[in-house]
C-alpha cells in the first residue's frame, strides 16, 4: 500500500464509530473533524429549512362484517319485521283457541323469530318429538310444527281429565291415541295460522305426517334457509315451546306482500255476515255455569258443627220473594222456583238491571 493509499486519522475514527453503532441505531452523521466550526455554522445557516411534512388525509373508517356463507341472510330486516307482527297475533289467536278447548287458562308468547338453517333447526329439537309436517297449498313445499314433550304429555294430560304438574320428560314416543288427541291441537294452531295468513295468501293447511324422531324428516336441503318463529306456551306450571318452521324458498314469491305491509290482520273496515255468523257459533257452542241462589245466611261455626239430618235452618229469604240467577257468577235474572217433567226447575221472570 503506498502512503496515497493511508487513511487519515478522522476517516479511521470513523470507521470505527459505524463498526461500534451496527448492532443498534444508526449513528448520526459527524462532521469532518478537520472542518472549521465557523465554517460549519455558516454552513447550517445557509442549508435551507427542511420542507414541512404534508397533512395526512383522514380516510374513512370502513367497518367490516363477518359473513357466514353457511347461513346466509336471505331474509331482509324487514320481512322479518313483518313475520314478527304476524305471528305476535298467532300468539294471541291461538292462546285463545286452546284455552276453550282444554278450559283452562294458558299463556302463549311469541319468543323469536329468527332465520337460520334447516340442520340447525333439526338438530335443535328433542328427540323423541312431536314432529309435524305440514302442507300449505297453494305453496310449494313444506312447513314444520313441533311441539315439545314437556308441553305435548302436559296438554294431553289436561284433556284426559287430569291436572298436569311438571314432572321429569317422558323419553318415549308418543302413542296413536295421544297422536289423536294431539292432533287437535295441532288443527286449531292451522286454523288459526290460516286466518293470520290470509291478507298474504289464503292457506289451506293439511297435516301430511307425524314423526317421531326430527332427523328423519328431510323436506329442504340442510343449508337451506328457513324462518323460525318460537312461541312459549304456559300451562299451569308446565313451560313448553311451539316451533313453526317456514322454509324461505316457500314464500320467497310473496316478499312483496310482507313489504308493503300486507301482514296487517286489523282493518277499519266493518265485520262481514260470514265473520258474525262464525263468533255467533263459538259462542253459541261455549258452556257457562248456571246458578240459582235460593238464600244466604250467617251461621256460627259451632252451630254448623251441631247440624245433623233433619235440622232446620232458618233464613232471612221471603219464601215468597223470587230467586237470584247466575251465569258465570254474574246475577242476571229474577226467576221462580217449580218443577218441570218431574225435575226441579226455575221459570225466569225479569233480568236484573246494573246499577
Amino acid at each position: 500500500m503506498s502512503s496515497e493509499d493511508a487513511l487519515s486519522q478522522s476517516q479511521v475514527e470513523s470507521l470505527l464509530k459505524q463498526m461500534e453503532s451496527s448492532a443498534g441505531d444508526p449513528p448520526s452523521p459527524d462532521t469532518d473533524a478537520d472542518a472549521d466550526p465557523v465554517e460549519e455554522s455558516a454552513t447550517e445557516a445557509a442549508a435551507p429549512p427542511p420542507p414541512a411534512a404534508a397533512p395526512k388525509r383522514s380516510s374513512p373508517e370502513v367497518r367490516a362484517i363477518n359473513y357466514d356463507f353457511k347461513r346466509p341472510e336471505r331474509v331482509g330486516k324487514e320481512q322479518m319485521r313483518a313475520m314478527q307482527s304476524l305471528h305476535e297475533g298467532l300468539a294471541r289467536s291461538f292462546g285463545a283457541a286452546i284455552s276453550g278447548m282444554l278450559r283452562t287458562m294458558l299463556e302463549v308468547k311469541l319468543i323469536s323469530v329468527d332465520q337460520l338453517t334447516y340442520s340447525e333447526f333439526v338438530f335443535s329439537l328433542d328427540n323423541p318429538s312431536c314432529f309435524n309436517v305440514l302442507k300449505p297449498e297453494p305453496l310449494e313445499g313444506h312447513w314444520i310444527l313441533d311441539i315439545s314433550p314437556t308441553l305435548s304429555y302436559a296438554i294431553i294430560d289436561r284433556m284426559l281429565g287430569g291436572d298436569p304438574t311438571p314432572v321429569d320428560s317422558i323419553r318415549r314416543p308418543l302413542t296413536e291415541i295421544e297422536n289423536r288427541l294431539i292432533g287437535r291441537i295441532v288443527n286449531a294452531f292451522n286454523s288459526e295460522l290460516k286466518e293470520i295468513w290470509r291478507n298474504i295468501v289464503d292457506l289451506e293447511i293439511k297435516i301430511q305426517r307425524v314423526e317421531s324422531n326430527p332427523q328423519l324428516v328431510q323436506i329442504v336441503p340442510p343449508n337451506e334457509v328457513i324462518v323460525l318463529v318460537g312461541l312459549e306456551v304456559s300451562l299451569g306450571r308446565n313451560r313448553g315451546m311451539v316451533n313453526l318452521c317456514i322454509p324461505f324458498n316457500t314464500i320467497e314469491r310473496f316478499n312483496s306482500q310482507l313489504s308493503n305491509n300486507g301482514w296487517v290482520g286489523y282493518s277499519n273496515s266493518r265485520p262481514s255476515d260470514e265473520s258474525r255468523k262464525q263468533v255467533s257459533q263459538f259462542i253459541d257452542e261455549a258452556v257457562v255455569e248456571v246458578v240459582v241462589t235460593l238464600a244466604e245466611s250467617r251461621i256460627r261455626t259451632g252451630d254448623l258443627l251441631d247440624l245433623s239430618i233433619g235440622d232446620v235452618i232458618t233464613t232471612e229469604k221471603d219464601p215468597r220473594s223470587p230467586l237470584e240467577l247466575a251465569v258465570q257468577s254474574v246475577p242476571k235474572f229474577s226467576v221462580r222456583p217449580g218443577a218441570h217433567r218431574g225435575k226441579k226447575a226455575v221459570r225466569i221472570e225479569n233480568a236484573i238491571e246494573k246499577n
